[in-house]
Formats: structure tokens, sequence, C-alpha cells
């Protein structure tokens, strides 16, 4: 690690019955223990890439952990990094944060992401990625025919929707499902 990225270490002469000595100690024994080692919501923002504003939705959506200091300031352990370079990788696939947020809770949350995590979870998000790439196949191949959303074209309709029988399933484009 970095030494400019470590966070500066406590005044050892803090009164420990103070709330000031208190985060002193929380400092000095988290900076013992690099692993344990806590960011604050700016430095996770700036080094995840996303806005503060996110990190405390993300909080808000029970998607990633902080715990509270004395004077109330959000603290981030340092594998909340890779947790949040998940679900960005998720989201920009498409996946709903409430999917995301139901397989990261089938996973243990008292240490970091393994490579066995992302196993999991990539493998369970495949099979709702390769459904959804081929609805949006089958989208763009069916672009210049009907899709079944009751225009009544005569040129096209005739030959995917006989007497406009799609009609009788109710509004909306019915050609979409994978089961057409």
């Amino acid at each position: 690690m970095r030494k400019s990225a470590q966070r500066p270490r406590a005044n050892l002469r803090a009164d420990p019955a103070s709330s000031a000595g208190a985060e002193a100690v929380e400092a000095i024994s988290l900076a013992s223990h690099p692993s344990a080692q806590v960011l604050s919501v700016g430095e996770v923002a700036r080094r995840s890439g996303v806005a503060v504003s996110t990190l405390h939705f993300y909080e808000a959506q029970g998607l990633i952990d902080s715990r509270r200091t004395a004077g109330n300031q959000r603290r981030y352990p340092r594998s909340t990094l890779r947790l949040i370079a998940v679900i960005k990788v998720a989201q920009r696939t498409g996946i709903p944060l409430a999917d995301i947020r139901e397989r990261l809770a089938s996973l243990p949350r008292n240490r970091p992401l393994s490579a066995s995590d992302w196993k999991k979870l990539s493998a369970g998000w495949r099979t709702e990625l390769d459904d959804r790439i081929a609805r949006l196949q089958r989208l763009r191949d069916q672009l210049s025919t009907c899709i079944g959303c009751g225009c009544l074209s005569l040129e096209e309709c005739p030959l995917r929707n006989p007497d406009d029988v799609k009609s009788q399933e109710g509004p909306g484009p019915r050609f979409l499902d994978p089961e057409d």
C-alpha cells in the first residue's frame, strides 16, 4: 500500500475518555492492522469513482455497510472498494439493484469478497445476461417486421399474426418474450 493512502496516525496522548480520544484509540488500533483499515466516505468516493451521494444511497439500499465514529462520521472497511466495483460492474451489465442486493446477501459480510465469491455471483448473472442478450437479438432482428403491436400492418402481420390473434392477449408488443 502506498504511504499516502494510509490513514494518518492519531495523537498518542489523546484522552481515551473523550470522544476525540476514542477516535484516536480506534485509529491507532486500526493503523496497526492494515487489513482492518477504514476509509472515510470521501476516500471511498475518490478511490471507487462514485459520488458520495451514491455511497449513501448504496448504504441505504443495504448494498454496503459503514460504521460511525463518535463524531457520527461514516467509516468504511477497505474491502468496500471491491464490493463497490462488483456493484458497478453488475449495474453496468443491467442487473437491477434489488437483484444485486439479493445476491450479495448470500455472501458473508465479515470478510472481503473473494475470487470464488465473484465466480458465484457472475455465474448467476451470466444466465440472466444470456437471456437478456437473446431477447435483444430477437428484438433487433424483428425491428423491421411485426412485433405484435396491434398496428394491423397488412404487409407483415398476416405472416406473423394471422387474424390478429395476438390482440386477444392484451395491449403492447407480444413477440418479445423468449417463448414466442
